[in-house]
């Protein structure tokens, strides 16, 4: 029977080696494998956990090792995440056997070499009373949240110390599964008896139609999603898509469409009465688009290849135009960990595409239309800077709403809308 431990560990190298995004990659390890569900629970704990902490057990380990942390052979620099993973926040886990399991782990590999390097460094950290800062400074916060410098400096910058530190709390805590009903399908009452039959608990949101599910549910292979009766979706993105408000006798312009969850929110909205013309700029997306919508059976939406930054005449003109830009998901870092360890240079290029994209949906737009610009970041020059920018530039447009959503004042992801009408 594959040890958790071991794949635990070996899904950590291959993200690292090749970039792979973590939820694809462990889903396919543990579709394969033969272990129990508790041992399947044990590896995903470990590989996210380890992601989520990375910065943290990096800093901890490299107290106690004369090699740099980026030149530890690759396998062993896993397992030993992993067991101090174990050590520092699995509390029902004996110390004894995490670091034991970690040499066992290692001799039975091809750096079985190093077997006693782990146990040394291990050993080590248990001796050690205080691991980790206790500052409130950039580096210290990022030691010990295990997010990056420039991001820790970035949430002070925008929202002062007391937030920043409030959203790096719940950046590392597990995010609630929030299903969006199918009305076109189902009501929230019968989806909820359902589920029930199914073993599965949800509750209503504060959202309508929305449904929030106890938390470690896998839903992934749930009948009821093949059926169509619901997509995921958290909060944040199901309001803002209310604040679009779009009618059954509009039609609506989802500009930066994939995977498309905001448009078949707005096709269940439309009662599948209308026309959302659901755009990206890949084939393989545009795809996903299509085949959700089938398995939804929203009919009005029409998937289609599209240049977001780029006036396309054919498209015609629209009452509403939803403009949810390419951004640096700031705000989903607890749902998708490997973002934050992306460097900063990779967002260069962000704002200046998120306003090109902006700047053509106006375009698009019918007078008395309504845009609403949205992102899953959590940085000012994403979000209202770019809103300010664009009402210097536009005076035939209004503010008409703006929020900034927040894990631990919200209860949802990290999300950011404007509605802008055009007078």
């Amino acid at each position: 029977m594959t040890n958790p431990r071991k794949l635990a560990a070996n899904v950590l190298t291959k993200i690292e080696r090749d970039g792979a995004y973590s939820n694809i990659t462990l889903a396919a390890e543990l579709k394969d494998s033969d272990m129990s569900p508790e041992n399947k629970k044990l590896t995903s704990a470990l590989v996210y956990g380890v992601l989520d902490r990375k910065i943290t057990l990096d800093y901890v380990l490299s107290r106690f090792m004369k090699t740099p942390i980026k030149k530890t052979a690759p396998y062993t620099l896993q397992v030993l995440r992993c067991a101090l993973y174990q050590i520092m926040y699995m509390d029902k886990i004996p110390d004894s056997a995490a670091v034991n399991e970690a040499v066992k782990l290692i001799k039975k590999s091809k750096e079985s070499r190093n077997s006693g390097f782990v146990n040394a460094v291990l050993r080590s950290a248990l001796r050690e009373e205080k691991l980790l800062p206790e500052g409130d400074g950039v580096k210290d916060l990022s030691i010990r949240y295990s997010c990056p410098e420039w991001i820790t400096d970035s949430f002070i910058k925008d929202y002062g110390t007391e937030n920043a530190v409030a959203l790096l709390e719940e950046s590392l805590k597990a995010p609630p599964v929030t299903l969006r009903v199918n009305t076109v399908k189902i009501s929230s009452d019968e989806l909820i008896e359902k589920l029930k039959a199914e073993g599965i608990t949800a509750v209503k949101g504060d959202v309508e139609n929305s449904l929030i599910l106890e938390k470690g549910t896998d839903i992934g292979g749930c009948d009821l999603f093949r059926q169509g009766f619901f997509h995921v979706q958290d909060t944040a993105s199901q309001k803002a898509v209310a604040v679009l408000a779009p009618k059954p006798s509009e039609r609506v312009l989802d500009i930066c469409s994939a995977p498309g969850g905001k448009s078949f929110t707005m096709a269940q909205i439309l009662e599948n009465k209308g026309e959302i013309i659901a755009c990206d700029l890949y084939e393989h997306k545009l795809k996903l688009i299509s085949d959700s919508a089938e398995r939804l059976g929203l009919n009005i939406i029409k998937a289609t290849l599209n240049d977001a930054t780029v006036y396309n005449h054919d498209l015609g003109e629209f009452d509403k135009v939803l403009c949810d830009v390419p951004c640096s998901g700031l705000g989903v870092i607890r749902r998708k960990p490997e973002i934050k360890y992306k460097p900063i240079e990779d967002f260069g290029e962000l704002e200046k595409i998120q306003y090109s994209i902006l700047e053509n949906a106006v375009k698009y737009l019918k007078s008395g239309g309504s845009i609403l610009y949205s992102t899953c970041t959590l940085r000012r020059n994403e979000n209202e800077n770019q809103i300010n920018r664009f009402l210097e530039n536009h005076e035939e447009f209004s503010k008409e709403y703006e929020h900034t959503f927040m894990p631990h004042t919200d209860s949802t992801d990290g999300f950011y809308c404007a509605l802008l009408v055009k007078r």
